[in-house]
């Protein structure tokens, strides 16, 4: 995928005209006045990227130039992509009166614990991401049930915001395998669930997330925190 820092501002201006006409002429896309060669070069290396395709009438963006247009903000002229809240899934797996836990051993937020979660990657159902990191993470694999879903959002004490997420909540039972009790990530520990907030170093949200893997009913629930540390 293009990051947008590999754009010159006259590509991103481009990109931002097809955004509202579906085919344009080499004449209609050049509203700065650039020179012939220098636009014409920057045109060129928009097809190199294969954001724009030539047709009969002029140009066009293709599927993967739609999607990556599409990020602008529509609201201002400036070029500049919006920042959106992350996805991602999390799993809680229960063992009895245990929970399978996990300490981050990755920046942001290394030594904290919570449970094992995942991003979500391009045209990937939840339950797949749920399964796939699970597997990956922990070496085990167990019946997955959804749950939830939980925004959060995560500040520093100087009132930055840090981090927007979005977790798909599953809880898993029955596992089966042996456990994988560290990875180059993190480290995986069983533990009480009555013990679970004594635990140093815990992310806000797991008291929260242990009630609705106890109660398992559907919920959706938005909180925000102001960590120590990122």
């Amino acid at each position: 995928m293009t990051n947008f820092s590999e754009l010159h501002p006259i590509q991103g201006r481009i990109l931002r005209e097809f955004l509202y006409h579906p085919e344009r002429r080499f004449s209609e896309l050049n509203l700065d006045g650039v020179p012939s060669d220098q636009f014409s070069f920057h045109l060129k290396r928009l097809t190199e990227l294969t954001l724009v395709r030539k047709n009969d009438k002029g140009y066009e963006l293709t599927a993967a130039g739609k999607e990556f247009a599409n990020r602008f903000d529509s609201e201002t002229k400036n070029l500049i992509l919006e920042k959106q809240a992350k996805l991602g899934a999390l799993i809680c797996c229960v063992r009895g009166e245990e929970c399978l836990m996990q300490q981050r051993l990755k920046q942001p937020y290394y030594g904290y614990h919570g449970f094992i979660t995942g991003k979500i990657k391009w045209g990937e159902s939840v339950y797949e991401t749920a399964e796939r990191e699970f597997s990956e993470e922990t070496g085990l694999s167990a019946k997955l049930t959804f749950l939830g879903v939980e925004h959060k959002i995560d500040y520093a004490k100087t009132g930055e915001l840090l981090e927007d997420k979005y977790f798909f909540i599953f809880r898993g039972d029955d596992p089966k395998g042996a456990l994988q009790e560290k990875f180059h990530a993190g480290r995986n520990l069983w533990i009480k669930m009555d013990e679970v907030a004594k635990m140093p170093d815990l992310h806000g949200d797991v008291p929260a997330i242990l009630d609705v893997v106890r109660e398992g009913r559907l919920r959706m629930w938005e909180q925000k925190f102001e960590v120590e540390r990122y």
